[in-house]
Parts: C-alpha cells; sequence; structure tokens
C-alpha cells in the first residue's frame, strides 16, 4: 500500500475519527450531571473540620471522568458502565456523610435534585434518552451566545484536568487547579446566565490554567532539559518498530526505557513530536523520527505502520474503525477493540512488535524543524503586541492538513495588510 503524503486526505472528514457521535454526547451530558452532583456535595463539605476520605475518592472519580470526555471516543457500555458504577457507589456515602455533618451542626441538609438513581445496574438506553432531554433542555432554555460560553469554560476545564494529571506523573499536586474544577461545576449548577459573570469566571480559569501550563513546563525542563529546535526525521529504516501516540513524555520516556535493548525502533505521531525537541530523549538511539502527520491523517497512518500502535493519555481518537489488535492505551478510559497496558507494562506491546513484519526496507523522507525557544517566542510576541506597526491581531488555532484548507489560510496570509500581525499557534 503506498502512503499519500498530500494534504488531501482527511480521516477526521472522511471517516469521522475526531468526532462525538449522538450517543457519544448523550451519555457525556450523563457524566456532567454525575459530575455536577459530586462538585455540588463537596462544595457543602466545604467547610467540615475533619477529614473525609471519601473526598479524595471523589476527587479522583472526577479527574477520570473529565479525562474520559476530553478523548472523542465512542463509549462502549463497559466504559460509561465502569465510571457510573463508581459514582453508584460512592455518591449515596457521600450524601450520608454530608447529612451527618448537617446532623452534628443543626444544618437543614439542602439536597442536590436530580432523576439519577444511583442503582447498581446500569440502563444504558434509559441514560442515553436522560442525556438526549438534558441536552435538548439546555439548547431550548439557554441562548447560543451562553451556551458557547459555557462550552468554552467546560474546554478549558479539561485542560486544567489534563495538566492535573500530567503534573501528577511527575509526583506533584495541584489543587488550587482542583478546585477551580468544583467552582466552574457549582457556577454551572447555580445556572447562570450573565455574561460578564461567566467571562470574569473564564478569565479566571484561564490565569489558573496557564500556571499549571508554567509548572509543567518547568518539571518537563528538569527532567527533559530545555527544549529548543530541533531536526526531526520523517524517514524509516528497516526493524521492527512501535508507534507511540500523545502527549504523556512521562509514558514515552518508559517505553524507550523499556526498549532500549530490544531490536525495536520507536516513532512518535501527532503532539508526541514534542518529545524530539528535548535534549534528553536525544540519548535514545532507538528513537527514530515521527510517522505521518498528525490526529487529521491518523486513519491511514495508522493503518500503514507495519507494528503495534501505543496510545498514551489523552490521546484524541475515535479509534472504532482502527485495526484491531494492535493498538494499545496506558489511559483508563479505552474503548472496545483496544488492549490495556497495565502498571505501565509494555511487554506485550514489545513482543507484538517483535512479531509483526516491521519495516522491510527503509524510506527517505524530508526532515523537518521542530520546536522553539520559549523565552526568545515569548519576547517576540510580546515585541510585536507593542509594536505601533500593528493595528490588527489575527491568531490562527487550528491545523490545516487539507488542500482547501490550506488554500484558506494561504488566502487569509495573502490578503492581510502589512498593519495585522498574525500569530499561528497551529502544528500545521
Amino acid at each position: 500500500m503506498v502512503r499519500n503524503n498530500s494534504y488531501q486526505y482527511n480521516s477526521c472528514v472522511s471517516r469521522g475519527v475526531c468526532s462525538v457521535d449522538p450517543r457519544t454526547s448523550s451519555l457525556q451530558e450523563v457524566l456532567l450531571i454525575y459530575l455536577k452532583i459530586s462538585a455540588y456535595y463537596v462544595q457543602m463539605l466545604k467547610n467540615a473540620d475533619y477529614e473525609i476520605s471519601i473526598l479524595e475518592d471523589i476527587r479522583n472519580l472526577v479527574l477520570d471522568t473529565i479525562s474520559a470526555m476530553v478523548t472523542n471516543q465512542e463509549f462502549s457500555v463497559t466504559d460509561f458502565e465502569a465510571l457510573s458504577d463508581r459514582y453508584n457507589a460512592i455518591l449515596p456515602s457521600l450524601i450520608k456523610v454530608y447529612e451527618e455533618y448537617c446532623s452534628i451542626n443543626n444544618i437543614e441538609p439542602k439536597y442536590y435534585k436530580t432523576k439519577l438513581k444511583f442503582k447498581k445496574k446500569t440502563d444504558l438506553a434509559k441514560y442515553i434518552r436522560m442525556g438526549e432531554k438534558e441536552f435538548l433542555n439546555k439548547i431550548q432554555s439557554t441562548s447560543k451566545k451562553i451556551i458557547d460560553l459555557y462550552r468554552i469554560l467546560f474546554t478549558v476545564l479539561k485542560s486544567i484536568c489534563i495538566n492535573i494529571l500530567d503534573l501528577k506523573s511527575y509526583n506533584k499536586n495541584a489543587d488550587k487547579g482542583y478546585s477551580s474544577i468544583l467552582k466552574v461545576l457549582n457556577f454551572i449548577n447555580a445556572k447562570e446566565n450573565d455574561t460578564e459573570k461567566i467571562k470574569e469566571l473564564l478569565e479566571e480559569i484561564v490565569e489558573i490554567d496557564i500556571s499549571l501550563l508554567k509548572n509543567l513546563r518547568e518539571e518537563q525542563e528538569k527532567r527533559y532539559g530545555k527544549q529548543t529546535y530541533s531536526e526531526v526525521s520523517y524517514s524509516t529504516t528497516p526493524a521492527h518498530a512501535i508507534l507511540v501516540v500523545g502527549s504523556s513524555l512521562n509514558e514515552f520516556e518508559k517505553l524507550l526505557e523499556a526498549t532500549q535493548n530490544k531490536d525495536v525502533d520507536i516513532y512518535t505521531h501527532d503532539k508526541m513530536l514534542i518529545a524530539h525537541t528535548f535534549p534528553k530523549f536525544k540519548e535514545y538511539k532507538n528513537l527514530k523520527g515521527h510517522y505521518g502527520k498528525n490526529a487529521e491523517t491518523c486513519l491511514l497512518d495508522f493503518a500503514t505502520f507495519p507494528g503495534p500502535i501505543v496510545l498514551t493519555k489523552h490521546s484524541l481518537f475515535n479509534v472504532e474503525n482502527f485495526y484491531r489488535g494492535r493498538l494499545y492505551t496506558t489511559d483508563l478510559n479505552y474503548s472496545k477493540g483496544i488492549i490495556k497496558i497495565e502498571n505501565e507494562d509494555f511487554s506485550e506491546v514489545i513482543n507484538t512488535a517483535i512479531n509483526e513484519k516491521g519495516f522491510k526496507s527503509g524510506k527517505t523522507l524530508e526532515s523537518k524543524i521542530a520546536g522553539f525557544d520559549f523565552e526568545e517566542t515569548i519576547k517576540s510576541i510580546e515585541k510585536s503586541l507593542t509594536s505601533s506597526k500593528y493595528n490588527k491581531l489575527l491568531i490562527i488555532g487550528t491545523s490545516y492538513s487539507t488542500k482547501d484548507w490550506k488554500s484558506y489560510f494561504e488566502e487569509i496570509y495573502s490578503k492581510s495588510s502589512d498593519d495585522t500581525l498574525i500569530i499561528n499557534i497551529s502544528s500545521g
């Protein structure tokens, strides 16, 4: 099979691998209800002057849930049940603790109003109907502007969650980040429709997210060295191989360690391109380069890669169309057909790679420069933003992986006036 490296092929468009189907959307609405209930009772217990171990269980469950909602995967019955079962087991206990707290302090309990029943057996059809109704009520009772603002709010919340979990992999806590998640969920509970208040909260949590990103960058540079420009090979060499997807550098490092003395080469895909920009990863001789392009071409890239594929945490793919038996993940939530990697033991992945055909012959492709000097880039942007030369600002935050998209942005560039500052944060 000949790989097509043109911009024409787009898996998101051709097969919907970056989309969320109605069933998934409905189940995510139900998960949001669970999240709001959890945040409500944690908020009601915020003044409790005694240790409650269940609050730690709720914290982990809230982060796991938002992490699962970040991915565009299709929830299977098993996936959704895993989360709903945990809520159905924990929430009654949390409510009981709240009732005890109210009794001790002579407070009249105020319960969260919901039609959710915390039963052991999951009725998926019922949950889907509930999620659909919740979604329709939201659309019918709320203006589009407010809905869009809440979507932005939750998008930032997802980013905060990912950064909290990534910091956790470096043994760093982010209590302020978790508190902001609870604050937003309770803000949603209040059904606030004042656009200015929503914008104020949005600015607040964006600052928190930036702070978490800064902390994460510091931890990464402590471990892997200062990020800089790097020439990345897109060529392949004859050998068994593993493709690594996502952005978890911690997991990527452990896989490289596990394959150091094996006859297995490692290639990155999509966001894992970032690994090539840290000095530490240059020490691994079996890290050969980058394969394919990005999320938009993942269907073709995955289908043509002659070895197993590891999806690290928070890999944004709907994998229902992908080749079964070669997909592995370290993530808590994963679709049917993907093999779970337990306790970061990559031995099964390595064995699969050795038993697969691998690259029979190498292919030479043009290398590309990736990475940037963070401080240098920030200074350059700040200088441009304060320059009297520019009166307009255009920020491009999307990739362009098809000919139409590429032409669209090229036309924007060509027609922009000289007083327009364009900042492109796209991987494209």
